[in-house]
């Protein structure tokens, strides 16, 4: 039998040209592994309160001082919440050209368990309200850069902390190799789970994960309604004031929300639509989240089904990634979106092996507005409360910040592996520690800078320029 022509949408016969890796390893040329530790702040940065301002536009103005509040604790709180302010910082760092599915926000934070659909717990990344397609040495460094702030603060000393940015991008560049030897659909579908601490050594660390997971096994739905809500006289539940952080909100804006789950419903897969026709939606509450997206507009939708038993979902407002016009700049231009929260869903299905399997997207309407253009903000929908569980990496002991950084640094390499041809990355990042020494280098300094950035705003709080609240 002749040999088939060749079908677009697959790969290219070998013959035809050269082999990944190869491209890979010739990248060396053009960018240098040592450069990938090069950080020199822009003369023209960026103010870092005009910065922090700008992050602040569009969002509820009496959430805004908790937000900037969360970001002044630490640097590495500071961190989480000023993706874009780094996002500035890379824009002209060296870069391979090679792209991927990037999280945004890889910091250290940002990893944790969940559950599937079957309840069995996954460990990945867990927040992709920035993700966009981008360098892949985006999120590295910021992974690296969070462990080094995330072990000053918990006390480890300097060499512990740059040991666990070398730690981490050891281990993305390891699994990376580790991926591109692997059959494609085994690589494809590698699973996150305690296998993989095994494999990033980790093993220090299996007594906090165990504990972590026994925690995240009760964070549910149901334990989460069991302590929000109430019984109402009309029969059903409503949730409970609890402000600042859970709030009731008018009806007309609760009716809003609920009547955007028709629309979400349509972005779920068809086999799901049975499953959500035997729930009823019995309240609305807002609800305050974590640092980086604290004024957004967030709510919780209480459903129970025919025994009474809750599942509750998560409508979040999606904006646009704080990194977009950057890595437009870094000549990663993104497509149109169309609609961010579908942005948010697709990123997250394809850094992920096992997404939440009532992963959607909505438009909330505001209330007395029409459904014209500009009427709606994009929302994000999601299971809350489904078995998550994650490290606190500022609170962890000097010997296992390392074990988590070689963790998180497996799992980011291999959720890059999804969209990023495994062979390519390994053959530019090699055998030796080279990318590995000058990531950690980055780290280092990056770690310097935002120490710098977090002082600059404390300093501007203290003077009175902008409003913060703590302790929320």
């Amino acid at each position: 039998m002749s040999r088939l022509p060749y079908v677009p949408g697959f790969a290219e016969p070998a013959e035809r040209g050269t082999s990944p890796k190869a491209v890979g390893k010739a990248l060396r040329e053009r960018t240098p592994r040592s450069a990938q530790g090069r950080f020199a702040p822009d003369a023209g940065r960026p103010d870092v309160v005009t910065t922090v301002e700008e992050s602040n536009a569009g969002r509820l103005p009496d959430l805004v001082p908790i937000r900037v509040g969360r970001m002044a604790a630490s640097p590495f709180a500071f961190l989480r919440g000023s993706a874009g302010l780094m996002a500035y910082d890379l824009m002209n760092s060296p870069v391979t050209g090679i792209g991927a599915q990037i999280c945004g926000d890889a910091h250290a934070g940002n990893f944790g368990l969940y559950g599937d659909a079957r309840g069995k717990l996954v460990m990945d990344l867990n927040d992709f309200d920035e993700t966009l397609y981008g360098p892949w040495e985006w999120d590295l460094k910021r992974l690296a850069a969070s462990l080094v702030l995330a072990g000053r603060e918990a006390g480890a000393g300097e060499k512990q902390c740059r040991e666990a940015a070398l730690d981490a991008a050891g281990a993305y560049r390891r699994t990376m190799r580790l991926l591109a030897g692997m059959p494609a659909a085994d690589a494809w579908n590698a699973i996150a789970d305690e296998q993989l601490v095994s494999y990033a050594d980790a093993r220090d660390l299996l007594g906090t994960l165990e504990r972590v997971a026994a925690k995240a096994r009760k964070n549910t739905s149901a334990r989460f309604a069991a302590k929000s809500t109430e019984r109402i006289p009309e029969g059903g539940k409503r949730f409970v004031d609890a402000p600042p952080v859970l709030r009731r909100i008018p009806d007309a804006e609760a009716a809003a929300v609920a009547a955007s789950l028709t629309g979400y419903l349509d972005t779920l897969p068809a086999d799901r639509l049975p499953l959500m026709a035997r729930y009823e939606v019995q309240d609305v509450a807002f609800r305050v989240v974590g640092t980086g997206s604290v004024g957004l507009r967030s709510y919780v939708v209480l459903l129970l089904d025919h025994r009474g038993e809750p599942l509750v979902l998560q409508v979040k407002e999606a904006r646009s990634s704080a990194l977009a016009p950057y890595a437009e700049k870094a000549g990663f231009p993104a497509p149109p979106v169309g609609h961010e929260g579908r942005r948010i869903v697709r990123g997250q299905r394809r850094m992920q092996v096992v997404s939440d399997n009532l992963l959607g997207w909505t438009t909330v309407h505001e209330p007395g507005v029409g459904e014209g253009a500009g009427a709606g903000r994009p929302h994000q929908v999601r299971q809350f409360r489904n078995r998550k569980g994650s490290v606190d990496p500022a609170a962890l002991p000097g010997d296992q910040i390392d074990d988590y950084a070689r963790m998180t640094g497996a799992l980011l390499a291999r959720a890059h592996a999804h969209s990023a041809d495994p062979r390519l990355v390994a053959g530019y990042c090699g055998k030796g520690d080279a990318v590995d020494e000058a990531v950690a280098g980055f780290a280092v300094a990056y770690a310097d800078r935002t120490e710098a950035d977090h002082a600059e705003l404390v300093a501007a709080i203290r003077k009175g320029r902008i409003a913060a609240e703590t302790g929320v």
